[in-house]
Order: C-alpha cells, then structure tokens, then sequence
C-alpha cells in the first residue's frame, strides 16, 4: 500500500515568494499538481490538500481575484480554510503618525491544529509542509515526539530560504522552483467534477502573449 499523503499549504508564504517574482500567470496554480512534483507515484498517494489563507476584504481587485483562485483549487479537490485579517494601529518609527493596519489572523494556528489533529487520528503517513514559518515548529516537534514513524517534509516556496526551525525538526527537505510552477498552472476555466464551470481566471493571472 502507498504511504498516506496530507499536504499543508501556507498560503501566504506561497503568495510573497511568487509575488516577488514578478510573473503574476504563476499565481494561477494547481497546488494538487504542485505537491505531486514532491512525491513518489509508486509509493505516495497525495489523500488531501489543505490551503490556508485569508481574504483581504478591503482591497477589492486582489480581494475578487483570490476569491476566483480559492473557488478554483476548492473545484480540484483542495479544502480552503480561511483565516480572517484584524484591524491593528501602527505607528511609524519616525514621525510618531498612527495608521490603520491589518494582520493576519489564524492560519498558523489553523495548520498547526490540522497536522496535529491529523497525526493524532492517523489520517496521514507523510505530512508535507509548505511553509517557512518558525512558528509551526512546535506541532512538528509535537508530532515528531508522538508518532516517531510519520515523517514530514517541508517544502520552500520559491526563491525562499528552509527556515532553520522547521528543517531542523523534519526528515525530509525540498525547495519548489520555478519549473514545478510552469507546469503546474491551471486552465483558464476550472470546472468540478460534474463539469460545471467553478471559477475563470482573473486577466492580470494570463499568461503573457
């Protein structure tokens, strides 16, 4: 029998790596295909994909086009769970003017409970993590104590560094590079199992000409 695959995504870690790289077309992409570039198809088998993530509300360009991306991978069999973003006052350093910001709230918590959780009702052999917050290294070393045979991999977003923390308590690495995004982008209609059209591609996510 294939070893158990449940993938967690961060995804905002995913987001800023491929924002910086200034190809907006990559953001369009097939997380389902992009954790299978890190398996093995004669010994893996990938049994769930988690996204984590928060809508930001009050940016109505980049709020429409995430809505169509979480409709998009939810029509492939992803399971989106969304955080929220809460008002904070921020003050800048050099002339004292407060301004209202926003911070995320939740998405760790909620992968933290999702693997934890996950490792305690043996929904999963391997867990894959991508992510580079250190903050996430106390489940892993929870599930590293409890359950000495589930092995996680942690998975970088691109162009990013493995957080020391996290590398240091997984069995496996990898990195994702700009090839794996390539050919894992989605169609420009995503349609569910039925082959009703669930989401279109935002035009500022085509592919340049």
């Amino acid at each position: 029998m294939p070893f158990r695959v449940t993938c967690f995504i961060d995804g905002f870690n995913l987001y800023h790596a491929i924002k910086d790289m200034n190809r907006p077309e990559l953001k369009w992409i097939d997380l389902r295909k992009l954790m299978e570039c890190f398996t093995d198809p004669h010994s893996h088998a990938i049994t769930a994909v988690y996204y984590f993530s928060a809508y930001a509300t009050w940016l109505p360009g980049p709020y429409g086009r995430h809505k169509q991306y979480v409709a998009a991978i939810a029509a492939t069999g992803c399971t989106p769970i969304m955080g929220h973003f809460k008002n904070k006052h921020r003050q800048c350093s050099h002339c004292g003017f407060l301004h209202k910001g926003h911070e995320e709230k939740e998405s760790d918590v909620h992968i933290a409970t999702r693997m934890v959780c996950g490792a305690f009702d043996d929904e999963y052999d391997h867990a894959f993590l991508l992510s580079r917050d250190s903050d996430l290294a106390p489940p892993l070393r929870l599930i590293r104590g409890r359950f000495p045979l589930k092995k996680i991999k942690i998975i970088a977003p691109p162009g990013r560094l493995h957080s020391k923390e996290l590398g240091g308590i997984a069995t496996h690495r990898a990195s994702i590079k700009t090839e794996h995004l390539e050919r894992c982008l989605l169609p420009q209609t995503v349609a569910d199992a039925s082959g009703m059209t669930m989401a279109t591609r935002p035009r500022d996510y085509d592919p340049p000409v």
